[in-house]
């Protein structure tokens, strides 16, 4: 009996929390015990308020006994609602043929309870609704009635021998599996595939996918991350540093390291694998609890592993703990006991809850596409990382200039009060390259316009902008104004014309919601191929009037002041599927738009976590062709390969020392999806900031890869110069030493576009061998080399800080310490915050000036921090910072420098050509325990000064072309 109809139930003066219809096959008898028990319900209905009738009806059909429950065929219906008097309900109403088991209490008992994996996700279980999905009960309580307000041990589990499909039909060579797992039960929701598809596939020695889909019907697959080679993986008898094994019993696989046998991920051993139309879910044990990502999320850079759940669904929400945010990327890295790592990406973008329990296992549950899992086996997590770059892509190399200082605010209100903060700030002296304008500069709010009266000398105040070597970057929404005199607004007429706007599925019109235009929304559809022309022609108009600089996209979720349209969606499996993940507001279309709506490439439902992307990648492209040098975007929506068009700020966050806590885990985690163009809003967005605090907040925002000061129109004005003269202080020392070690910051960023690295790092990947350093997120490192160690709690001048073992030199003061990875007590004045260079570094470094253009004129420095052993290492890269493919075209210089024997020595990485001089003008050696006698430069003798004290050798003066090679030596007194 597979009818479906939908009824309309009128229910008075009763609360009901289960409504509920059996079919029985057979057992006639117990069929007649329970219309007659329903039967004396319904009678007692008008004394009786609150009833509850489950545990009756499972006492009826089983008594003690629960096999008598085996094989019966029923629908359960569940009311989520309480019901007042004269209310009336529709429920979609599903009668199907679902054949259980109750297990045996063999099957049960014997699973610990961290082991345990949740049968019954929605809130609300019961027996009667656990043992209707044959899965086992033990709520560890008497009550008949179980609400689940926090995620814990669950009481409905699966058993040991619960399975929805079994094998056949396959074939395995070595690591390359493909078989067929056939439909031998059905899960409680609807429409399990009947037969599905497996297939492992070697990618290379460190990289394996496993693929898990319809074979029959192709579902929705992710359009982005969009691979750099497009050829299929066929690679074959590669030296694998993995195993994968299948059981040909049950569904499922393990995953292998073969150097030791750990098992990284095992889905054989647990229940619960369902692969409905809109239910996917698959879980697998881990090695460890030492696991990292599953964003975005305001949470620890080492997630909880004790029940706790990451739901990915683009949403424009403030960061706050157990909440979805604005970006999703279902990866997650894992530092195992023996110091090894290894990454996982599940690569799925609808909306998908992410649990971690203590077993320590993971569970993925989302509601659409297909399995397709990625596997990076390391073995260090920057190989993880590096692995995982090869998928998903490498991050788009900046501009020189946006590594400078930016300033923002939403509410400046005009062109005046905009110019009159710029004008204070390098008034004050702060390093300073780039001015952004939010909303209040457009015209009724509205894209690709600029107010007429308030900002109408906008274009005169970018020329002044350019004449002084800065930047301008102005605030582009993802939606356009839907509702402008026709002939008035032309990214609407033309967007209208081209068909390149989101359209509502009902009427085929433009969807229409509302964000901040003044009457409506409407949103462009960056998957249809003509978005991009007609993008290009909307920024290109708006770049006629003022020639900004870089693009800054806003409410790309896509953000919604409605839920859905005006008076919401309609009822359809798409807005309401039988399984909602645990999103914010507790539906899909909460403040964003329709899950039916339609896009070129489909539907909302599966398009809806790449929308920020897809804009991302439309706005690179028009950026390129508009302004011929490399684009700079800064995007709040993000997924996964975003990185490679674009960078991320972490949205609307508070203005507490909480909040400036949690930057550093966020900013930590957007180098492991490979978005190293990553930052907050100095000194917090919401609510208002504090002198204390922001002054903390410059000082560790001068060390956010993307460093930017940006608040809302509610509150106190917080530019450096507004929180007062200590602010200042601390703002000019901090962002002072940022452009000093430019040279250095943008090395980085070199490597991370070429070679997937990281550029803000956790000390783990670093130091690996050291399990202390695992869950510390409240310092960070710049490459290998430079340890920011922030104050993070009001009125304190000092910080504890762990040193890994190793030479660490304080950056202020020169002097040295050797670690023993332990903590140490740091001075920290208010001014002034702690940086350590490890040794064994060597950082090119330039003088620094007021902005970036100025600083890239000034002569070079090479600061060599010598490690116990007296060597050290490092690395410049240097173009003209903005060319579109410098490194295509060979238009650089990328140099290795190392010491060894009292010898410092540069070589060319790679052949190439840079067309200006490079000149180095200084070197500071640290850690000269011994007097020097005598320095060489190309065997010429020349002037230097050795502190005694501080162990320091300074030369200056050199006049050394950075593009020739060169010998840098010296000698001890006792030689």
């Amino acid at each position: 009996m597979n009818a479906k109809e939908t009824k309309q139930f009128a229910i008075t003066d009763v609360h009901l929390t289960n409504y509920f219809k059996y079919v029985l096959s057979y057992h006639f008898v117990k069929l007649a015990m329970l219309i007659a028990l329903f039967g004396a319900i319904v009678v007692f209905m008008g004394q009786d308020r609150y009833i509850i009738i489950e545990k009756y009806v499972i006492n009826i059909i089983s008594g003690k006994d629960n096999k008598s429950l085996q094989n019966t065929n029923y629908e359960l219906i569940d009311a989520s609602i309480i019901l007042t008097n004269n209310e009336k309900f529709e429920y979609d109403i599903t009668f199907s043929e679902t054949v259980f088991e109750i297990p045996d209490s063999t099957q049960c008992d014997n699973i610990p309870l961290e082991l345990r994996f949740d049968c019954y996700p929605e809130d609300g279980v019961t027996e009667l609704s656990c043992r209707k999905r044959g899965c086992c009960w033990n709520p560890l309580s008497e009550q008949i009635y179980i609400a689940k307000p926090v995620l814990y041990y669950p009481y409905c589990y699966y058993s040991k021998n619960w399975s929805l499909y079994k094998y056949e039909n396959f074939s395995k060579n070595g690591n390359d599996f493909s078989g067929f797992l056939k439909q031998t039960k059905s899960s409680y929701y609807k429409n399990d595939l009947p037969l599905i598809k497996i297939e492992s596939s070697t990618i290379d020695d460190s990289i394996l996918r496993v693929k898990i889909y319809d074979p029959i019907k192709k579902r929705y697959e992710p359009t982005w991350p969009l691979r750099a080679d497009p050829e299929p993986f066929l690679k074959k008898n590669v030296n694998a540093k993995y195993k994968f094994d299948i059981d040909n019993i049950k569904p499922g696989f393990k995953v292998h390291r073969t150097s030791d046998d750990t098992v990284i991920f095992d889905s054989i051993d647990v229940g619960g694998f369902i692969f409905a139309d809109q239910f996917l879910q698959i879980s697998g044990l881990l090695p460890t609890h030492n696991i990292y990502g599953i964003g975005e999320h305001q949470a620890n850079l080492k997630l909880n592993t004790n029940w706790k759940m990451f739901t990915l669904f683009n949403r424009d929400q403030p960061p706050t703990e157990d909440a979805n945010l604005y970006g999703s990327h279902p990866f997650y890295l894992v530092m195992e006991n023996s110091g090894k790592s290894h990454g996982v990406l599940f690569l799925n973008s609808n909306a998908m809850d992410v649990i971690l329990q203590p077993s320590p296992a993971v569970t993925f549950r989302t509601i659409g596409g297909i399995f397709d899992i990625y596997f990076f086996l390391g073995p260090s997590p920057a190989d993880v990382i590096r692995q995982y770059s090869e998928i998903v892509g490498k991050p788009f190399f900046p501009p020189y200039w946006s590594l400078g200082f930016h300033l923002c605010r939403y509410g400046y209100g005009s062109l005046e009060k905009t110019k009159e903060v710029w004008n204070r700030t390098i008034a004050a002296g702060i390093p300073f390259d780039t001015q952004w304008n939010d909303l209040d500069y457009m015209d009724k709010n509205n894209d690709f316009t600029y107010n007429p009266n308030k900002f109408k000398d906008l274009p005169r105040f970018v020329k002044e902008i350019h004449s002084r070597g800065m930047h301008y970057i102005p605030l582009i929404d993802a939606g356009i104004s839907g509702s402008e005199n026709k002939g008035s607004y032309p990214p609407y007429d033309e967007g209208v014309k081209e068909d390149v706007l989101i359209k509502d599925e009902a009427t085929g019109q433009p969807f229409s919601g509302k964000v901040w235009n003044f009457v409506s929304t409407a949103w462009p559809d960056f998957t249809n191929p003509k978005t991009q022309d007609y993008y290009y022609h909307m920024m290109n108009n708006i770049y006629n009037s003022f020639a900004y600089d870089g693009a800054w996209i806003d409410m790309n979720e896509p953000s919604n002041f409605y839920d859905g349209l005006k008076n919401g969606c309609s009822r359809n499996k798409l807005d309401y599927p039988p399984y909602v993940p645990n999103v914010v507001g507790g539906k899909l279309a909460t403040k964003t738009v329709c899950m039916n709506a339609k896009h070129y490439l489909g539907i909302h439902y599966d398009l809806h976590n790449t929308y920020g992307t897809s804009q991302a990648v439309v706005t690179n492209y028009a950026l390129k062709k508009i302004r011929q040098k490399r684009p700079f975007i800064i995007s709040r929506s993000t997924w996964v390969g975003h990185g490679h068009y674009a960078g991320h700020w972490t949205g609307d966050v508070y203005s507490t020392w909480s909040d400036l806590k949690m930057s550093i885990p966020a900013i930590l985690s957007f180098g492991f999806y490979q978005i190293p163009m990553i930052g907050a809003d100095i000194c917090g967005f919401n609510g208002n900031t504090t002198a204390s605090l922001c002054n903390r907040w410059m000082q560790l925002g001068a060390f956010y890869p993307f460093s930017r000061n940006h608040n809302s129109d509610d509150t106190i004005e917080q530019d450096p110069v507004a929180m007062g003269d200590l602010v200042v202080k601390s703002s000019k020392r901090a962002f002072t030493i940022r452009y000093w070690l430019l040279p250095y910051l943008y090395t980085l960023f070199f490597r991370a576009h070429q070679f997937g690295e990281t550029v803000a790092r956790p000390l783990f990947f670093e130091f690996s061998n050291e399990s202390s350093t695992y869950d510390i997120d409240t310092q960070f490192l710049w490459g290998s080399s430079l340890m920011i160690i922030p104050v993070l709690e009001e009125n304190k001048v000092e910080v504890v800080a762990y040193l890994p073992r190793g030479l660490w030199y304080n950056i202020h003061t020169k002097e040295s310490t050797y670690a023993l990875g332990l903590h140490y007590m740091l001075n920290a004045p208010l001014d002034t915050i702690p940086l350590m260079i490890r040794g064994g570094s060597i950082l090119p470094a330039q003088k620094p000036a007021d902005t970036t253009t100025s600083s890239r004129k000034n002569n070079f420095e090479l600061l060599v921090t010598l490690d116990h052993e007296k060597m050290a290492k490092g690395e410049l890269y240097w173009d003209d910072g903005d060319s579109l493919d410098s490194i295509k075209n060979g238009q650089f210089t990328w140099l290795y420098f190392t010491v060894e024997n009292n010898t410092l020595s540069s070589s060319k990485a790679k052949e190439s050509s840079y067309n200006e001089k490079m000149i180095l003008d200084k070197i500071q050696v640290w850690g000269v325990t011994t007097n020097v006698s005598r320095v060489f430069l190309n065997d010429r003798e020349i002037r230097f000064e050795y502190d005694s004290i501080k162990d320091c050798l300074n030369v200056d003066n050199l006049q050394v072309d950075l593009r020739e090679k060169f010998l840098f030596s010296w000698i001890y007194a006792d030689k």
